[in-house]
């Protein structure tokens, strides 16, 4: 059975503010991972990090935008693998923005996870998602005026 990894984030900031977070690619790499997105649906881009040899992962995400509504939804695939084109983990996130009193209900949810091969990685990224949303907050609260830093 796949699992699905969900989670829902409250920022105290509008909509605008908090999608420049998850579609400029400066902005994505402070708070996830060096990337060359760009917000284009079909465009083609990865996300590096460092390899995991134990997860069977080079360090590259390889993914594609497969929709955009601004800042309402944003949607990419999510592909890795341990090196030379083989992909182990075919997954895609899906990112839901909704305005409400004082901000923004930020709704991540990332599927997938089929694979046996596939559960230490849906382990890791269940909690580093969280993470990653806390990384989000604390840039925010940090840009002036509550605008974002470029």
């Amino acid at each position: 059975m796949a699992k699905i990894i969900k989670h829902q984030f409250f920022f105290p900031h509008p909509p605008e503010t908090v999608w420049e977070y998850l579609t400029k690619s400066e902005l994505m790499a402070q708070w996830l991972m060096k990337n060359d997105f760009q917000p284009i649906v079909g465009f083609d881009f990865q996300f590096r990090t460092g390899p995991i040899p134990n997860l069977n992962f080079d360090g590259i995400f390889y993914c594609k935008v497969l929709a955009i509504v601004p800042f309402k939804r944003l949607s990419y695939s999510w592909k890795s693998g341990p090196g030379e084109g083989k992909i182990t983990l075919d997954s895609v996130v899906i990112w839901k923005l909704e305005p409400k009193d004082k901000g923004t209900e930020v709704f991540l949810e990332h599927s997938g996870f089929a694979k046996k091969e596939n559960l230490d990685f849906y382990n890791g990224l269940l909690h580093g998602w969280v993470e990653k949303l806390q990384n989000i907050d604390k840039l925010l609260n940090t840009a002036p005026h509550g605008h974002t830093k470029t």
